[in-house]
Order: structure tokens, then C-alpha cells, then sequence
């Protein structure tokens, strides 16, 4: 038999879960208007009623200052790469060098998973093909993929996206795993595409539709 405050607690997160799923839907079509937010309520109570949705923890913690920060980030680069594809797609000189990547994030979070593939799927020029819950890889199908260099400089970027969502309302656990991937990172040696012998290979095998 449920408690009161276990029963709260699920509502809370009924809530918090159906208003992400209104926030994605507004996201997702660009349109923050009152049209946009109806739709967006009814497409999240059609989800939770006829999907099944598992039970997501959440993380009971909140940093409104890093909040903002993380969104106004996700804004600029969505602005950004928006340009970025647009000048491609219109650049006689454009070869398409695409790439299927796996990002193997830190988090152990499913919220923060989640978070972190569909901030990285709304930025034009990358899109979550799949995911592996179990280490909690991100499959990303991601644009003009040429050099290892621009291989790393992406996945820093999707590592960079987990940060700031986990600095924003991740849980102390998130936080204290980061700490210690960020000490791990900073202790390993750093070897160059140069130095690396895998890196040919990683680029070779993981390049798609290069022209």
C-alpha cells in the first residue's frame, strides 16, 4: 500500500515527465504558441496512456542558474548550426562526409540520457539513430564528418551537452560521476590522431556516404 508521500511523489513526476513531453513537442516544431502548448498536451497524455513509459527517477535537484545557462546554449547552438547546414546545403563545393558515431556518456541516469540525446537531436546536423540504456551510448548519425579531428570535436560537444544538463538538474550522484570521469580524463594521457594508430581505422569504419 502507497504512502501519501509516495503517491505525491508520483505525481510530481507524472507531471514533470508530461511537461518535458510538452517542451519537446514545442521544440521540435518551433512553435511556442498556444496552439503549439494544446497539441503538445494532447500528443503527451496520448503517449503516457497508450505507450508504456518505465518509471524514470528523478533527481530531486535543481540549479535555475545553470537551467537558463544550459537552454540559452542549446538556443545558440541550434542558431548556429542551423547556418551552418543551411550554407552547406546551398555550397556548390559541399561533398557529403557523414558518419555514424557512438558516444559513450558518463551518466548512469536514464533522465539524464534522455536529456542529453534529444538536446543533442534538435541541433541541426545531428540526429540519435540509437541507444544503448545499458552503458548508456548514443548512436549519432552526425554531418560532414571528414577528419578524426572533427570526430573528437563532436563527441566533446555531446560530452559538453551531458555536463551542463547534469550541472542543471542532474542528481549528486551525476554530479560526484562526472567529478570523477573529468579527474580520470585530465590523468590519462592525450595521444594525437598522429600518435594514435586507431584513428585511421575509427575514421575509415565509421564514415558513411562520402562522395
Amino acid at each position: 500500500m502507497t504512502t501519501r508521500s509516495e503517491r505525491l511523489n508520483g505525481y510530481v513526476s507524472r507531471l514533470t515527465l508530461g511537461g518535458g513531453l510538452v517542451l519537446l513537442w514545442m521544440l521540435l516544431w518551433g512553435s511556442f504558441d498556444w496552439r503549439g502548448l494544446v497539441t503538445g498536451v494532447l500528443v503527451a497524455a496520448l503517449v503516457s496512456v497508450v505507450f508504456y513509459l518505465p518509471a524514470v527517477q528523478l533527481s530531486g535537484r535543481l540549479n535555475p542558474w545553470r537551467t537558463v545557462l544550459f537552454f540559452l546554449r542549446l538556443l545558440v547552438d541550434i542558431v548556429s548550426a542551423s547556418v551552418q547546414v543551411a550554407a552547406a546545403a546551398v555550397s556548390p563545393r559541399y561533398r557529403a562526409s557523414n558518419a555514424i558515431l557512438a558516444v559513450p556518456l558518463h551518466t548512469r541516469s536514464d533522465l539524464i540520457l534522455t536529456w542529453t540525446a534529444v538536446a543533442t537531436s534538435i541541433v541541426p546536423g545531428s540526429l540519435v539513430v540509437d541507444i544503448d540504456r545499458v552503458t548508456s551510448t548514443l548512436y549519432l548519425h552526425v554531418l560532414s564528418m571528414r577528419t578524426p579531428e572533427q570526430i573528437e570535436r563532436f563527441r566533446a560537444s555531446v560530452f559538453e551537452t551531458e555536463r551542463r544538463i547534469v550541472l542543471a538538474f542532474g542528481s549528486r550522484e551525476d554530479l560526484e560521476r562526472l567529478r570523477v570521469c573529468a579527474a580520470a580524463t585530465e590523468k590519462s594521457p592525450q595521444k594525437s590522431p598522429e600518435e594514435s594508430p586507431e584513428s585511421s581505422t575509427e575514421t575509415s569504419t565509421e564514415k558513411t556516404g562520402d562522395e
